[in-house]
């Protein structure tokens, strides 16, 4: 079943990329899937027949082999494995003989060894789900905290950036390779270079206004120092509130996800669930994308990798109706957290806007100060349109924070500098890759690490 979502969004993304209208992009995706599908069946069919052919010899050289293979299967270590416990069972089988026969004395022997060695044995049958989760969060929670964040996570930062550390930082570096001093004309360049990285115009006049302060101050005497003051200068325009939700602040604790289509908010919404499970919370998703295709399957996909409930009603409901479900499931289970998706509009579709208002207003309805958060997701690959996008959304719906996807894909990643700047509003998740782990909180001092670190 997830194969087959995983197929249907990839070959509606083809279809969106060949020009294909929005309303038929999923029938065009469900036709052609089907279609390969019955290719590859007659393909099959094909191949079984000339394989049916073949001679006696041939079949009788593979029924040896396959005689063979359980032959060797046979030996597999497992059988012994689960031997060695049995023993362990009846040193256990023999007290409980005890225990009828002479009640005090089976009293006694617990009071020493029992508690050592019956404890585990009592939570390994009566609590088998914890024990398997347990490794899960260790995992995550203990070593990568201690070992792979400083040096693992800046390389894999460094690696989501490569295009975009090629766009900028490369051209930069490249420009003032060779450069005795620091002048106007070097500053034009820069500020052209800063404008094409997809900074904006209004950022890039502030970066060079602020590099054109301390040039005057006699702060900025050589290429190597400019560099280093437009790397402090980008970290300060980033450096704005923490890159993180305060989960405690209410219960349910609500975030709404909205953006326009095809920025990645199931994904992101999965993503998001299998962290705050990782902190030990309780979480809810509703799925109120009623509008796209197959949306709340693939959602429900994602929530059984996370191991969250999925709270969803029919195609073409209401979505503020799931709005309404969603968090009085939330409240009524003591939920820690309910993320709640929303289906990809257009920023600039009144009516579409108008229904995101009607959720909030339900929303607030029956919980007061709900959403607590309204995180809008944006593709960093549209570039400058994402800043559009989130200007226009903010207005809209009072967005609180950002998540930045397919940062890895595109050498736009400056545009991120841009909204910061811009717009003022904190980036809380960068997304540096397709897998569950990838979509990483934001850190403006990693992030510009990663963009300005030299190899060597």
């Amino acid at each position: 079943m997830e194969f087959y979502f995983r197929c249907i969004e990839w070959l509606a993304g083809m279809a969106a990329r060949a020009g294909v209208p929005e309303a038929n992009r999923a029938l065009v995706a469900t036709v052609v899937f089907w279609a390969g599908l019955t290719l590859v069946v007659v393909l099959g069919g094909v191949l079984l027949r000339r394989l049916l052919r073949r001679s006696p010899a041939e079949e009788t050289t593979e029924a040896a082999v396959s005689v063979e293979e359980p032959a060797v299967e046979e030996p597999a270590v497992e059988e012994p494995a689960v031997e060695e416990p049995a023993v362990e069972e009846p040193a256990v089988e023999e007290p409980a003989v005890e225990e009828p026969a002479v009640e005090e004395p089976a009293v006694e022997e617990p009071a020493v060894e029992e508690p050592a060695v019956e404890e585990p044995a009592v939570e390994e049958p009566a609590v088998e789900e914890p024990a398997v989760e347990e490794p899960a969060v260790e995992e995550p929670a203990v070593e990568e905290p201690a070992v792979e964040e400083p040096a693992g996570l800046l390389r894999r930062m460094r690696a989501g950036l490569a295009k975009t550390q090629a766009s900028l930082v490369g051209r930069i570096d490249a420009l003032l390779r060779g450069r005795q001093g620091v002048d106007e004309e070097l500053l034009e360049e820069l500020e052209e270079i800063l404008i094409t990285a997809d900074l904006g115009m209004k950022t890039t006049q502030q970066l060079i206004q602020a590099l054109e302060e301390r040039l005057d101050k006699g702060q900025v005497d050589d290429p190597a120092a400019l560099r280093s003051a437009l790397k402090d200068e980008i970290r300060q325009r980033l450096e704005r509130e923490p890159s993180s939700f305060d989960l405690e602040r209410a219960t349910p604790f609500v975030i709404m996800v909205v953006g326009v289509n095809g920025v990645g908010k199931t994904t992101t919404i999965g993503k998001l669930a299998h962290q705050f499970v990782r902190q030990g919370k309780k979480v809810l998703v509703g799925a109120g994308d009623t509008f796209r295709a197959a949306a709340a399957e693939q959602l429900e996909v994602w929530g059984q990798r996370a191991g969250v409930e999925v709270i969803r009603q029919a195609a073409g409901s209401d979505p503020a109706a799931v709005a309404f479900d969603a968090i009085k499931a939330a409240q009524a289970r003591k939920a820690d957290v309910l993320l709640l998706d929303t289906a990809g509009r257009l920023h600039t579709k009144v009516n579409l806007m108008e229904e995101l208002k009607k959720i909030r207003r339900v929303l607030d309805r029956e919980m007061s100060g709900a959403p607590h958060e309204t995180l809008l997701v944006v593709d960093a690959t549209t570039g400058q349109n994402a800043l559009v996008q989130a200007r226009l959304f903010q207005e809209a719906v009072s967005v609180s924070a950002l998540a930045l996807t397919k940062l890895d894909g595109t050498a736009r990643g400056g545009m991120l500098v841009a909204i910061g700047e811009e717009l003022g509003l904190p980036i809380h998740y960068v997304g540096i890759g397709e897998g569950i782990e990838d979509l990483r909180p934001f850190d403006a001092d990693l992030f510009v690490e990663a963009l300005f670190k030299q190899d060597g």
